[in-house]
């Protein structure tokens, strides 16, 4: 990797940090965007599982006082049983389509969102979190985005922005370590990957340290807002890389 190569893929670690510390999620999001170009699609999704073990890992201590099992497990079971199902059968899916599709929904979710008041809160039972969990876990392993649904769902029960943090982001956490684990079986984490790695470590920690110092500053309503614009964002993404989906599918 030579000089101008590695400075773009460092910018990169170091605005998804940024981005990650400020909202406590969308790094893959930032990140997939430049890195997709200069390394292999392997590597991204290897570099992005380990970073999210990084940026969670570092959310979840910074909102320690916060933390609340309780709320965080049934999320988390839920998401670890739904990965592997949307692993799965996304071989037997349209890319193209599905891809459009969840695209679309969050792009409406998103400007709805943001044109209207904050949503009444709603609560919601242990049943239906692991049920959302599942959901949430399908659909990251049919898209990568992990952690949209849980994400969501802390949006519609009107919790302080800390409160939602300390909950989606453990289960994100779990999330990450679900998919390294299954990464490091097929045997994808390589000794160029982990170099690169931990080239990106001081970028990522900078941008993610900041990311959190400007978190501490905002209230909760720009909070919604920034979670809203990244998912409007996610949306965008998920429809623009449809095309190339349906490319790379084994099925087309």
């Amino acid at each position: 990797m030579d000089g101008l190569v590695f400075a773009v893929f460092a910018l990169a670690a170091l605005v998804g940090g940024f981005v990650s510390g400020f909202s406590g999620f969308a790094m893959g999001l930032v990140v997939s965007g430049v890195w997709l170009h200069i390394i292999t699609p392997m590597q991204t999704a290897t570099l992005i599982a380990g970073y999210g073990l990084l940026t969670q890992g570092y959310g979840i201590f910074k909102l320690r006082r916060a933390l609340d099992l309780r709320k965080a497990w049934p999320l988390a079971l839920g998401t670890v049983i739904g990965i592997p199902f949307g692993v799965s059968i996304i071989t037997y899916l349209n890319p193209t389509y599905l891809r459009f599709g969840v695209g679309l929904l969050l792009m409406i979710y998103s400007i709805y969102g943001l044109a209207r008041p904050v949503f009444a809160p709603v609560k919601i039972g242990t049943g239906a979190d692991i049920a959302i969990g599942i959901s949430n876990g399908m659909l990251g392993g049919l898209t990568g985005l992990g952690g949209v649904i849980s994400t969501i769902s802390c949006q519609w029960r009107g919790w302080p922005k800390d409160v939602q943090r300390a909950v989606f982001q453990p289960v994100l956490f779990v999330a990450f370590v679900v998919i390294s684990i299954t990464q490091a079986i097929a045997g994808s984490i390589t000794r160029d990957t982990l170099t690169l790695y931990a080239w990106g470590v001081p970028f990522m920690a900078a941008g993610l340290w900041s990311g959190f110092r400007l978190f501490g500053k905002i209230d909760d309503e720009t909070f919604r807002k920034t979670v809203l614009v990244l998912l409007l964002l996610a949306g965008m993404s998920l429809i623009f890389t449809a095309p190339t989906a349906a490319a790379d599918s084994p099925n087309h």
